[in-house]
């Protein structure tokens, strides 16, 4: 990979490397994991527009750690926060010292929700039963146009939006950026979205942590479990003191993630076999 700098080279992104950011994005959900999700795709369809940006091999390795992160959105949709990326990382590029870096994984974490929940909505809900409905009314009738015509209902719009909406990340990212230079509240946009970014990983931390304590405390009908003395005190108060305690291990102990994984996979067996931990309903 060439990193030498070139005497044309300006630090700005055109239509042709965002065409490339959108056709290394198809094959994202190939690299699917459940440690990070589709944090390899993201970033190596970030990789274009990251390599003209930063021809320096140290900021480019740098630009791809940041992409490296959790992250998991409709794949089908994943291109409108790849192109706010690239506008974000290239104005980062242009204005190194004026710019909050850690404002690029904000702004993803907080797209990360909304988005999902729009995109499933339209493409597993909307759009696939639409395609099914009339490629298997064909296929019922003996027709090979059944499953050709699933797989062109299904990708002829997916594929058009996908390709739209790189533009359209990139242009809204640009503008709304240039904006709020000129207005002079650059800080305190980056800043609420640092704030629902974090917002957004305490929810997922609810909803996708689950465990129960059936220890019970006392006898008889006034026998509580620990797990409903700790729901009345702060509902979720088990699964923040999971979260931080994995967060504490990985992050200032140097625990990998898939050595984590197999603790509390060992955690979760020990505990329903001694009792301590119960099936959550």
């Amino acid at each position: 990979m060439n990193f030498n700098i070139h005497a044309n080279y300006d630090k700005e992104i055109t239509k042709k490397d965002l065409r490339k950011v959108f056709w290394r994005s198809i094959p994202m959900e190939h690299s699917w994991n459940y440690e990070r999700m589709m944090n390899v795709g993201y970033c190596f369809a970030m990789i274009p527009a990251l390599k003209k940006l930063y021809p320096k091999k140290e900021d480019f390795i740098e630009a791809m750690k940041r992409h490296l992160e959790l992250y998991n959105v409709t794949p089908y949709i994943s291109t409108l926060p790849l192109g706010i990326s690239v506008a974000m990382e290239e104005k980062r590029a242009q204005d190194p010292e004026n710019f909050d870096t850690d404002s690029i994984s904000n702004v993803k974490t907080a797209f990360m929700g909304p988005l999902s929940g729009i995109g499933d909505s339209i493409y597993w809900g909307t759009l696939r039963v639409i395609a099914i409905g009339i490629g298997a009314s064909l296929a019922v009738k003996g027709s090979l146009l059944g499953p050709l015509m699933f797989l062109l209902v299904f990708n002829v719009p997916h594929f058009l939006i996908r390709y739209i909406l790189t533009f359209v990340g990139y242009k809204f990212g640009a503008e709304a950026l240039k904006k709020l230079e000129e207005i002079g509240i650059m800080d305190k946009v980056m800043r609420m979205a640092g704030i629902l970014g974090l917002t957004i990983a305490g929810a997922m931390t609810s909803e996708m942590v689950y465990f129960d304590i059936p220890i019970k405390l006392g006898a008889g009908e006034e026998a509580a479990t620990v797990q409903s003395i700790l729901d009345g005190i702060v509902p979720g108060l088990g699964p923040l003191a999971l979260f931080g305690a994995v967060y504490f291990i990985m992050k200032k102990k140097k625990c990998s993630p898939l050595l984590m994984m197999f603790i509390l996979m060992a955690l979760g067996i020990a505990g329903a076999f001694f009792g301590f931990l119960g099936v959550v309903e």
